[in-house]
C-alpha cells in the first residue's frame, strides 16, 4: 500500500436546510450547520470526512462549532505533515486528546477516503467489506399523533425501506406504536428512545414487548451501561445501546455486562472508521449483530457508512436512507439513491462520489486552509 502525508487540510463549513423538521427527545432540527473536511495530500488528492454535529450539545458534548476548534488548534497540527502508512494509524495519533469523537471522526474519515484513493481502491474494499449491495432503514421523528405516524410509515413501506424505525419518548410511545402495529403486523419495527426513560419506567417499557419489536434503542441515560444491563434482563425485547458505546472498551464493557443484544454503530460516535471496524468485529465474534445509525449527514457522511456497512456483522438495515429524503440537493454527485431499500456500495476509489464543488460553495458560510502544524497548543 502506498502510504500518504497530508500536505493542507481545507475546513468548509456549510449550512443545509432538512426537507422538513426532524423531531427526537433532544429537540426539533431544521438546519443543520456542518464543518467538512477535505485533507489535500502531496500529489493533490482530496479525501472527504465532516462533523456529524448540531448546533447544540444534545446527543453529545460536541457542537459544530467546538469540533471545528478542536479541528484547528489540535487533531489537524497532530496529522498534517506526517507520513501516514496505514489509516488504522490515525486513531492512536488522535488519543491524547480525550473525547471529541465527532472531531476525531471528521480528519480520521477523511484520511481514509484519501488512503483508498491513493492506492485506486474503493473505501469498502480497504475497510473490508465484503457486500456489493446493502439494505437501508427509514428513522422517524415523533410525529404529532399516532394517525400521523401511520401515514408516514405507509409511505416508507411503499418505497421498500427494509426496517422502520421510529423515534419515542414519554407520552407518545405505547399509543403510537400501537397504532402501528395493527396497521402493519409483520414490517421490522424498532423504537429509539434517546435516552428519554429510567429505571423507574420498566413497566411501562415492558409493555412495548407485546409489538413485537427488533429493538428498543437506548431507552436509558446517555452514558449508562449498568441499568440497561437491569433492564435487559426484564425485557423479551432487545435492548440496542447507541450514545453509551464511545470505544471499543465501551463495547466490550456492555456485552460483558449484558447490557444490550444489539449495537448501533455510528462512526462520528466511537471516533472513526477504526473503531468502527474494531467494535464490528468484536460484536462479530461474540455473536451481536450491529447496524448504522444515521447522524443526517450530507452525502459525504452517508458515503462513508454505506462503505461500512457493506463488513459481514452489519446485519440489520441502517439508517442510511437516500440522499433525496433529506436534502433538496445533496453536494456529492451522484446523489445516494435507492432501489426497494437496497444501497449499491460504491466501487470507484474511496468514497465513490464526487464532491459537488458549485454546490459546495453556494452552500460555505466559511472557509479556512491549513498548511502549518502550527498551534497555540503545545503537542503532546
Amino acid at each position: 500500500m502506498k502510504s500518504i502525508k497530508i500536505k493542507e487540510v481545507v475546513l468548509h463549513t456549510i449550512k443545509m436546510k432538512l426537507i422538513a423538521p426532524f423531531t427526537t427527545s433532544f429537540g426539533t432540527m431544521q438546519d443543520k450547520h456542518v464543518c467538512l473536511v477535505e485533507v489535500i495530500d502531496e500529489s493533490g488528492i482530496s479525501g472527504w470526512g465532516e462533523t456529524v454535529t448540531s448546533d447544540e450539545p444534545y446527543y453529545n458534548e460536541e457542537t459544530t462549532y467546538t469540533a471545528t476548534y478542536m479541528l484547528k488548534e489540535f487533531l489537524i497540527p497532530r496529522v498534517i505533515h506526517k507520513m501516514i502508512q496505514n489509516p488504522l494509524e490515525v486513531h492512536d495519533m488522535l488519543t491524547f486528546v480525550r473525547r471529541n469523537q465527532i472531531a476525531k471522526s471528521a480528519i480520521e474519515t477523511a484520511i481514509w477516503d484519501a488512503f483508498a484513493k491513493k492506492n485506486n481502491i474503493a473505501l469498502s474494499e480497504l475497510l473490508g467489506g465484503t457486500k456489493t449491495e446493502i439494505e437501508v432503514g427509514k428513522s422517524i421523528g415523533i410525529q404529532n399523533s399516532p394517525a400521523k405516524l401511520v401515514e408516514k410509515v405507509a409511505q416508507y413501506v411503499e418505497e421498500g425501506f427494509r426496517k422502520i424505525k421510529v423515534k419515542i419518548a414519554p407520552g407518545a410511545d405505547l399509543d403510537y406504536m400501537d397504532a402501528v402495529r395493527k396497521e402493519f403486523p409483520d414490517i421490522p419495527l424498532m423504537a429509539d428512545a434517546n435516552s428519554a426513560y429510567t429505571l423507574n419506567d420498566m413497566e411501562h417499557l415492558k409493555k412495548l414487548d407485546q409489538y413485537n419489536l427488533m429493538m428498543i434503542e437506548q431507552p436509558l441515560a446517555h452514558d449508562d451501561i449498568i441499568d440497561h444491563a437491569t433492564l435487559q434482563e426484564q425485557l423479551q425485547t432487545s435492548v440496542c445501546l447507541d450514545e453509551s458505546i464511545h470505544s471499543l472498551e465501551d463495547a466490550r464493557k456492555a456485552l460483558q455486562l449484558g447490557s444490550c443484544r444489539i449495537i448501533n454503530i455510528k462512526i462520528g460516535r466511537v471516533g472513526g472508521l477504526g473503531e468502527s471496524v474494531r467494535i464490528h468485529d468484536l460484536c462479530k465474534d461474540n455473536g451481536v449483530p450491529v447496524w448504522c445509525g444515521g447522524m443526517l449527514e450530507t452525502g459525504i457522511g452517508r458515503a462513508h457508512n454505506i462503505a461500512l456497512t457493506s463488513l459481514a456483522n452489519f446485519t440489520i438495515p441502517g439508517d442510511t436512507a437516500p440522499s433525496s429524503h433529506y436534502w433538496d440537493e445533496d453536494i456529492i454527485e451522484p446523489e445516494v439513491t435507492m432501489d426497494h431499500g437496497i444501497i449499491q456500495v460504491q466501487t470507484g476509489p474511496g468514497i465513490g462520489f464526487a464532491v459537488d464543488r458549485e454546490k459546495l460553495d453556494q452552500l460555505t458560510l466559511h472557509k479556512e486552509r491549513i498548511t502549518t502544524a502550527d498551534t497555540v497548543h503545545p503537542l503532546p
